[in-house]
């Protein structure tokens, strides 16, 4: 993992997105195994999507973190 990610997730912790989310105690027991504060995101259901569009509706200036194999 980068360094900057890294100091990233220490500071401001992990947030689950996603069906996974609501697994039920997942948060507390990543919190538990980490040792970092975890969160489940407001709309863990829709989040990945909505934050796709925005991604998607300014790529442009998105260009330097997108990433595409081809």
């Amino acid at each position: 993992t980068a360094p900057e990610l890294t100091a990233d997730i220490v500071d401001k912790g992990i947030v689950l997105t996603g069906g996974g989310a609501l697994l039920g105690n997942l948060d507390y027991v990543l919190r538990h195994a980490t040792g970092l504060p975890v969160t489940i995101a407001d709309e863990p259901l829709s989040c990945v999507a909505l934050g796709t569009v925005r991604a998607i509706e300014d790529m442009r200036s998105l260009r330097h973190v997108l990433y595409t194999p081809y």
